[in-house]
């Protein structure tokens, strides 16, 4: 099934219409659709190099509205929420951060996993949903999104752009992996940031 979608996605992306396409990709991928928009935003850059921003900020701005989504499904359709959550085997977890939530100790742990959730390879769709779940503040799962989500997008807008073909042989190898570490750096140093002026305050 991945397969097939993957495939169509591919073929959507050379499509007349590609950019309507990656709005609803974008859009679905936030809450339920197992295919992320990177399948598509690539090669729509290397073809059209010129549209790299507009490509960028399709992915990005849908990402996010489908992002409001899923923590709306999470909060208001608690049994389609869990059925998600529980496919990608993260309700136990889930459970935990909202108990933390309530003691009032899980707020920075959850933004730096929602973060993460956001740039890297890890399936945001489970905690958009699982944001809505537990309650977390709207406001700011919505910033987080657009900052995680558009960082992750310029960077590979960017590069598609830069090194066409190359990139995409880089992704196929190492994708994963470099956003993976990247991100972790990312919030490791926001925390050390954070640490270091609570310890000035």
């Amino acid at each position: 099934m991945f397969t097939t979608l993957y495939k169509k996605c591919l073929n959507l992306a050379a499509h007349k219409s590609s950019k309507y396409y990656l709005a609803l990709v974008s859009f679905i991928e936030s809450s339920f659709f197992p295919i992320p928009p990177d399948v598509m935003v690539i090669p729509m850059i290397i073809s059209k190099k010129n549209n790299f921003i507009k490509i960028f900020l399709i992915a990005t701005i849908f990402s996010v509205l489908g992002g409001i989504l899923g923590y709306f499904i999470g909060v208001f359709f608690f049994d389609v929420a869990m059925q998600i959550v529980s496919f990608y085997s993260y309700e136990d977890k889930v459970d935990a951060i909202k108990n933390s939530l309530i003691k009032n100790d899980g707020f920075y742990a959850w933004l730096g996993i929602l973060f993460l959730a956001g740039f890297t390879p890890l399936p945001y769709k489970v905690f958009t949903i699982a944001s809505g779940l537990i309650g977390f503040n709207i406001t700011i799962f919505i910033l987080t999104s657009l900052i995680s989500r558009g960082l992750r997008f310029f960077i590979v807008s960017y590069l598609s752009y830069k090194f066409g073909h190359l990139f995409t042989q880089l992704m196929d190898k190492h994708g994963s992996k470099s956003f993976t570490i990247a991100g972790i750096l990312i919030v490791t140093f926001g925390a050390i940031i954070y640490l270091i002026s609570k310890s000035h305050a």
